[in-house]
């Protein structure tokens, strides 16, 4: 009999030990996935705030160009807008809108030779190439950290404490078509 409520004793400990292991490992890999979003953020609003400098610049040389103007800010705002949430479609079309209005902005500056050799234009653009680079690593940061979210919701033994923890199915951050490379932002 003693022998009985030992090994009882050790198969609840071993469960109870079990569940705990899931739940942190669903719950860590969630605040992974988390963190990766938050990663995209930062980059989308770091080049939301580069916006304004190459906007201005830009107007310097090309005032007529409005429609242009107030796309971008347009674009800009919803991308603050998207960042603030956790909506990732929101966030890729966002992005999508961002990334259009800055191929019009490159094209009005194609017209202007002196602006293109404008040393804060010229630095502007490095800088926008440079987050357009860390834009695409913090979508794939994040994918990865999704697929791998996913994979221990739908597998078993994890997919048993999903509701335990809390912790759900999320979606890829897919960039809309046509946005699968950066803007080009050399002159």
């Amino acid at each position: 009999m003693l022998i009985a409520i030992i090994v009882i004793v050790v198969v609840l400990v071993a469960l109870v030990a079990f569940g705990v292991v899931g739940f942190n490992k669903l719950r860590t890999t969630d605040i992974g996935a988390q963190e990766a979003l938050g990663g995209i953020d930062v980059q989308l609003t770091r080049r939301a705030d580069l916006i304004p400098n190459l906007v201005e610049t830009v107007k310097g040389y090309a005032a007529h160009e409005k429609g242009v103007f107030e796309e971008i800010t347009a674009a800009r705002a919803g991308v603050q807008r998207a960042a603030k949430g956790d909506d990732v479609p929101e966030k890729a079309v966002a992005d999508a809108r961002m990334t259009q209005a800055l191929v019009s902005l490159n094209a009005v500056a194609e017209n202007y030779p002196d602006l293109k050799a404008n040393q804060n234009f010229l630095e502007l653009q490095a800088q926008l190439a440079e987050t357009e680079n860390q834009i695409s690593f913090a979508r794939q940061y994040y994918n990865d950290a999704v697929a791998t979210l996913n994979k221990l919701t739908q597998t078993i033994p994890w997919m048993f404490f999903t509701g335990i923890a809390g912790v759900r199915k999320r979606e890829f951050y897919d960039a809309p078509d046509g946005q699968e490379n950066a803007p080009q932002v050399s002159f």
